[in-house]
């Protein structure tokens, strides 16, 4: 035992030892590295030296690190000093960049811009001397080094005057100009040109930089023909446009044709921007000729090319279309869709992705990209009245589209198309639920960037032309915006969880709070009981009062205040109360004093008595903006109430950060009413009886939709009584019918019989029955129009005479009279007509009438009156 103990006792010392020369290892090149003291004597700088003398030293006999130190800090030299740094330091700096880095020379370019944009040069001498280095420098032989010095260069110039750039620069740049330098000095050349030809008059631009732009144009380097070319935009807006017409469009008619494809390019994006210098001659003979042949070319054979074509033809079209005719126009347009479907074919109605290899196909996803961004600039060429004949196709396929970029770019533009569209927005409501239900988060996410205004938009603009269109959409619009957010809630992605749920606040302006109480609202519960992400349960927890906050029906309202005080406030979880405390931040925001003391106060002082310090830690915090919601005298309870609550904490609290909380707490209740300026109290108080109003104005439009409801169910009930009285009615009317010819085929046949019975039915039909009737008439009448809702003194829904008989009495028993009255209702004026005619028919066809038929038709008379 004693053996196995020292056994182990050894193999854990050795293992210590061995950990330490691991240790010692570690540490032997720490210890080469560190300085000598030859090396330390070597970087010590006197200290008597003043900053000029230290870094003349440094920049004599320093080392890099010290030399790179003296240039980034040329420019305070210069201000300090500007005499003697001119004099002694910067001579010193223009030797030491001959053998310079390039970190270095980086940090010179740097630091000499700076010395020239921030105007602290007071002599020519000086600026002469840093110009100089500059153009000494841009033949570097590190093309980095070289650009970056240009770049200083074209920088400075802005911030030089004419006559020092004319001769510092300009006379240097006839010579750097020609053929015998290098190719990296002719571009430097071009670009200068560019940047110079701003700055002067048009006279000498035409005079002194024309000549070296033609040359350059016709330069044996397509590298330089393309820089020369991309320079003439500068250059055109430098002369003016007569000149442009004569000079720099013969140039560039000439670079559109040239066989390099990347000269060819930069003629056509310079041609694209320079559109509004053409007049619409040169735009039909000249422009749209050049740039028919490019496309075409570019569309048969460098596919390289049509990116940066399609990325422009938006701005082509737009600015060409004013001097189009219909074939022109017709043209530009079929080009655009064969663009937007390239590197696809049509199969079963989709567009799916052939097989090309990998460049290819990212070279042709790029071009759909950018045909995607270029639809809205589209429909405007196209006429957005004629979006469904020549766009849709188009439009539909590019949000179909199986590459993510092209569907997302789609997404991010939904609302200008939706704006152009208009009234005829209807057409692309199926692409919005399209978009919505897409499988990428990166679609959906560039879709919400716009969502709000893209589903305001889609929803009220599609009442003109196309209401039914909008009825069938909109049922599939709300399981799409829940599926998308299903599918954002069980990604990775919080934030883009967070914005949709941000943009859901719009949708009590877009469908109907039954739609939102029975689709979302528990939805937003659960994200915020069962959510992990504390942003995307404050911003569900903000929705959910948007949605309180419109709800138009008390029932649901009162309910979902239940929910919010019985799952949050008193929750079982303490990060449920918590989050409860976060809802009671937004409804201070949202609602008015008022109706938060009503609803939200007392719940919230209820967790005062909260196990758990961080409820009370957090209810600590909220106490001064919760009194001041409280309103004074009216809601004097509830100031008593938080003050009881104050001093239970300050009382029995125990934790101490709790207490350190209340007591600055205690300071700030006590300061409130003090230190606030009386003109944001004022303000204050004016939002919130803005914010009543609305709240009372919802009350009475809920109400008066409440009594328009019960209004027109009571009428419709009537309706139906009446109608089924009709029915009644006119089954007796039949019977009565059936009978009268019953005895007309049994009586016999006799000349005086006939005159006696037909005497006899004359004075029946004058029989005193009628008067009987029409006063039953008359009282039914009364009965009707003073039973019927709406129709009394304070009634809300005011019904003239002739509503009432619409709304009371059906098209079939209005059908029934032969003759309409104006005098009585419809429904009791055809039933005595048709009883009276009946009668006159049976007193003229009958050969025997006995006084029983009298007495029948008597007591019909009577029935039909009191109904």
């Amino acid at each position: 035992m004693f053996i196995s103990k020292m056994t182990f006792n050894q193999s854990g010392l050795f293992g210590q030892i061995d950990d330490l020369q691991d240790l010692a290892i570690i540490e032997r090149p720490i210890r080469r590295s560190l300085k000598t003291a030859e090396e330390i004597e070597k970087l010590t700088v006197d200290e008597d030296l003043n900053d000029i003398e230290r870094a003349v030293y440094l920049l004599s006999s320093g080392q890099d690190v010290q030399r790179a130190s003296v240039v980034v800090n040329l420019p305070n030299l210069v201000r300090q000093n500007p005499a003697e740094t001119f004099r002694r330091v910067v001579p010193k700096v223009r030797e030491v960049l001959h053998v310079a880095g390039v970190e270095m020379q980086l940090a010179a370019a740097g630091s000499f811009l700076t010395i020239l944009q921030d105007d602290i040069i007071l002599i020519q001498t000086h600026t002469h001397s840093i110009l100089q280095i500059v153009l000494l420098n841009l033949d570097h032989r590190d093309a980095v080094v070289s650009n970056s010095w240009l770049e200083t260069l074209l920088s400075a110039i802005d911030a030089l005057p004419k006559e020092t750039i004319r001769q510092e620069i300009l006379n240097p740049l006839v010579s750097k100009a020609q053929l015998s330098q290098s190719v990296q000095a002719r571009l430097a050349s071009c670009r200068i040109l560019g940047k110079v030809a701003g700055k002067f008059e048009s006279q000498i631009v035409k005079k002194d930089l024309l000549p070296l732009v033609r040359s350059l144009c016709q330069d044996v380097e397509y590298e330089v023909r393309s820089c020369m070319c991309r320079q003439l935009e500068n250059i055109a807006r430098g002369i003016g446009v007569d000149h442009t017409k004569a000079v720099v469009l013969p140039e560039l008619v000439e670079l559109a044709r040239d066989e390099g494809s990347t000269v060819r390019l930069a003629a056509f994006d310079t041609i694209v921007n320079l559109l509004e210098m053409f007049d619409s001659d040169d735009r039909t003979r000249v422009i749209f000729p050049l740039v028919k042949a490019f496309c075409e070319k570019c569309f048969k054979a460098d596919e390289a090319v049509l990116a940066s074509l399609s990325c422009q033809y938006g701005r082509l079209c737009h600015g060409l279309s004013g001097s189009f005719t219909e074939e022109q126009h017709l043209w530009f347009l079929e080009f655009y869709k064969k663009l937007c479907i390239l590197g696809l074919h049509l199969e079963n109605g989709h567009c799916e992705s052939q097989a090309y290899p990998l460049e290819l196909e990212r070279k042709y996803e790029l071009v759909r990209k950018n045909c995607a961004y270029n639809f809205p600039a589209m429909v405007l060429f196209a006429d957005p009245k004629c979006f469904l004949a020549e766009l849709y196709p188009t439009f539909s396929s590019l949000c179909n589209d199986p590459e993510i970029s092209v569907r997302r770019t789609v997404a991010a533009g939904f609302h200008e198309v939706v704006k152009l569209l208009g009234p005829n927005v209807h057409y692309i409501h199926k692409e919005l639920v399209t978009l919505l239900q897409d499988d990428s988060l990166e679609v959906l996410d560039a879709l919400m960037n716009t969502l709000q205004e893209t589903l305001e938009l889609a929803t009220s603009r599609g009442e003109g032309a196309g209401s039914e269109s909008k009825q069938v959409s909109v049922p599939d619009l709300i399981p799409a915006l829940a599926a998308a957010e299903q599918k954002t809630a069980a990604s990775l992605r919080w934030r883009v969880h967070e914005k949709l749920l941000q943009r859901y606040s719009c949708l009590p302006r877009i469908i109907s709070g039954d739609q939102i109480y029975f689709r979302f609202l528990q939805r937003m519960f659960t994200i915020i009981t069962n959510n992990n992400v504390l942003p995307v349960q404050r911003e569900a927890a903000r929705t959910l009062c948007v949605f309180l906050r419109y709800n138009r029906k008390l029932e649901q309202r009162q309910e979902i205040i239940g929910k919010v005080v019985d799952q949050l406030a008193q929750g079982r979880s303490y990060w449920n109360r918590l989050r409860y405390l976060d809802l009671c931040e937004i409804a201070m925001e949202l609602f008015s004093k008022s109706y938060f003391c009503k609803h939200f106060l007392l719940p919230a002082l209820e967790l005062v008595n909260d196990p758990v310090a961080n409820v009370r830690y957090k209810l600590c915090c909220l106490l001064p903006r919760l009194k001041s919601t409280v309103r004074l005298p009216a809601e004097k309870p509830m100031l008593q109430q938080l003050e009881f609550c104050v001093r239970r904490l300050l009382c029995r609290e125990k934790d101490k950060d709790v207490v350190a909380t209340i007591r600055k707490t205690v300071l700030e209740l006590d300061k409130m009413d003090i230190t606030e300026p009386y003109h944001k109290r004022h303000e204050r108080d004016l939002l919130d009886q803005k914010k009543e109003k609305e709240e009372n104005l919802l009350l009475e439009m809920e109400q008066l939709e409440r009594q328009q409801s019960e209004g027109k169910l009571t009428i419709d009930k009537h309706a139906d009584k009446k109608r089924r009285d009709s029915k009644t009615g006119l089954s007796v009317t039949k019977n009565m019918s059936g009978s009268t010819s019953g005895a007309a085929l049994s009586s016999s046949t006799g000349k005086e019989m006939k005159k006696a019975k037909l005497a006899r039915s004359r004075s029946l039909s004058s029989h005193p029955t009628t008067p009987k009737m029409v006063n039953s008439d008359k009282s039914l009448k009364g009965k009707e129009t003073g039973s019927c809702p709406g129709t009394g003194k304070g009634s809300l829904l005011p019904i003239n005479d002739d509503t009432l008989r619409s709304h009371h009495f059906s098209p079939t028993s209005t059908s029934m009279s032969p003759t309409p009255s104006t005098s009585m209702p419809v429904l009791i004026r055809s039933n005595t007509t048709n009883t009276l005619d009946h009668r006159s028919n049976g007193g003229k066809d009958t050969q025997s009438r006995k006084l029983t038929i009298q007495r029948k038709s008597n007591s019909f008379g009577m029935q039909s009156g009191r109904e």
